[in-house]
């Protein structure tokens, strides 16, 4: 029998970044490659943060396919770092692959992507992979399941079922998960973000209800502020709109391609003369609509210049009613108060809609419950969430019966490896280090710029130089000592000017017993300064030592 281990590269224990592995005997399939953005006291000028590809590397050769189950970031925006460094096949839906076709332009990549339809079945490798339609907040949205001898792998990808929307992009095939169930499901990986509400997301997901009062009561400008991959939200509020005689100006152009893509796939309509084109948009329009987007605290930095009245193309006027339909998530938190308390300060009308008033287009405790009585999985793994998430989608699945040895919650890096059927150990695990990245470059994986950065921010930085006869080795110019947010300089000459004594008494040293070497003499003074400076300044700041060596015409 098929010998089967299942791996997250991230998604566990952390929200975003979500990668898993299904390995099946000797062939690997990647389901999916997302990035997640750093808490306020990671920022430090990180973008963004995506897994460590290097057990993927190492064994590139053993990856079948790569399938990105949606459109949002935290499941695709790491592929196009991921393809740098590997060759696979890469398996999305229409609309995930006109998204990540645009990513790829951006990084400069070529890639062919295989198109497969939400519902189908594919042969790759000699394993049979079927996908299934499930509901999110953007079109096109699907399952794996994977096939081996032992049973079914079954990977929900996000999910909610909701009976009344009937776009057929976005709805969910309850009938296909009936019939799955009934054909040996051996592992079951559900999402575990919204494992702790109570109920059905359904209804309390949908907009609509929430803010139409203000779009029939505002006769003034409205601006919205929406994240840029929630296709639901968008298509409701341009209902809305419509519906009131109000037009829509979208800031961000990328949300213009977005709607492109889906009209053109036949997804959804964008109600003729809707739109207002960029070249038609004037800042004194009332009866308008504006909706600012972005990816994660994109949107909140965003609005919050406009708040500030540096943004060139919207300035804010007290008759204005911003309505934050936006929820805070993980790693946003600074960025989206500084933004209300800013719209504060500008006197417009401030609407605010939190996560507990819209619920996010993720299972709640009822919607677990459904997929696991219909799919009556052998075991049960938790998979999308932090801990404490995944524990609360364990104890659903304790609820409905299911005995703790039934139910896997694994780390980022932790093997649950299968035998003849069952799960035959958990033990194997590599280790991870997240990938860092500022702009669209990779930085160390090991975090040494960030270390760097973080002790500038809070420590300080001392600069220190001399001159040095290249033939003699004898200080001809200096010490010039420089510090920066470490120590007043008016109370403490004295520990600049021991400073540059350390360094000219090393280098002292070491050439009068003729063991002078640059390098080695800069790295033994910044040991002795960086006690030095502990010890009278209680702070560990960065030194940077220069020892610059000039040739002198005797």
């Amino acid at each position: 029998m098929q010998q089967i281990r299942i791996m997250a590269l991230g998604g566990l224990d952390e929200d975003g970044k979500n990668m898993y592995l299904v390995e099946i005997d000797k062939d690997i399939f990647v389901v999916d490659a997302g990035l997640k953005y750093p808490s306020e006291t990671e920022q430090l000028g990180i973008e963004y943060i995506i897994p460590d590809f290097s057990y993927l590397i190492e064994n590139k050769n053993r990856i079948k396919a790569i399938f990105i189950t949606h459109g949002h970031d935290d499941v695709m925006a790491a592929l196009p770092h991921l393809l740098k460094d590997i060759d696979a096949p890469v398996y999305a839906s229409p609309l995930t692959s006109k998204i990540l076709e645009a990513e790829f332009k951006k990084h400069k990549i070529k890639k062919f992507i295989n198109q497969i339809k939400r519902k189908d079945k594919i042969k790759i490798g000699g394993h049979l992979i079927t996908t299934f339609p499930v509901m999110q907040s953007i079109a096109d949205g699907f399952g794996l399941s994977f096939h081996t001898d032992a049973g079914q792998i079954i990977y929900t990808s996000e999910f909610i079922v909701d009976y009344d929307f009937m776009n057929e992009a976005f709805a969910m095939d309850i009938n296909t998960f009936s019939s799955m169930g009934e054909n040996n499901v051996l592992c079951l990986m559900s999402e575990s973000v919204g494992a702790k509400r109570e109920g059905y997301t359904s209804p309390r997901h949908r907009l609509t209800g929430k803010i139409e009062q203000y779009f029939e009561s505002c006769e003034n400008r409205i601006i919205m502020t929406l994240y840029k991959q929630n296709l639901y939200r968008i298509i409701e509020v341009l209902e809305l709109a419509a519906r009131y005689h109000k037009r829509v100006f979208f800031y961000d152009d990328d949300h213009i391609k977005l709607l492109d893509y889906t009209e053109k796939l036949g997804y959804y309509k964008v109600p003729k003369n809707l739109i207002v084109k960029r070249s038609d948009y004037k800042n004194d329009m009332e009866d308008v609509v504006v909706i600012v987007s972005g990816s994660g605290n994109q949107v909140f930095k965003l609005m919050n210049r406009i708040a500030l009245g540096e943004d060139r193309i919207i300035e804010l006027w007290n008759t204005d009613t911003v309505i934050i339909a936006s929820p805070v998530v993980p790693g946003t938190e600074k960025e989206a108060s500084d933004m209300e308390n800013d719209l504060y300060k500008a006197e417009v009308g401030v609407i605010k809609i939190n996560a507990k008033e819209i619920l996010s287009m993720h299972a709640s405790i009822e919607d677990l419950k459904m997929m696991l009585f219909m799919l009556k999985p052998k075991y049960y793994l938790p998979v999308k969430g932090e801990y404490a998430y995944l524990v609360a989608n364990a104890d659903i699945a304790t609820s409905m019966g299911y005995r703790p040895d039934r139910i896997i919650i694994l780390d980022n890096g932790q093997f649950a490896a299968f035998e003849d059927g069952r799960l035959k150990s958990t033990k194997d695990q590599i280790k991870l280090t997240d990938t860092l990245i500022d702009g669209n470059d990779r930085l160390d994986v090991q975090g040494m710029v960030l270390r760097d950065r973080e002790t500038l921010s809070t420590e300080g930085v001392i600069i220190l130089g001399v001159f040095l006869n290249f033939k003699t080795k004898e200080v001809i110019g200096g010490p010039d000592v420089q510090s920066r947010g470490v120590i007043y300089l008016k109370d403490a000459d004295y520990i600049i000017n021991e400073i540059g004594d350390i360094l000219i008494r090393t280098i002292n040293e070491a050439v009068a017993e003729n063991r002078y070497d640059n390098m080695k003499i800069r790295m033994e003074a910044k040991e002795k300064i960086v006690r030095y400076v502990l010890k009278e300044t209680g702070k560990r700041p960065m030194i940077l030592p220069a020892i610059v060596e000039i040739n002198v015409e005797e």
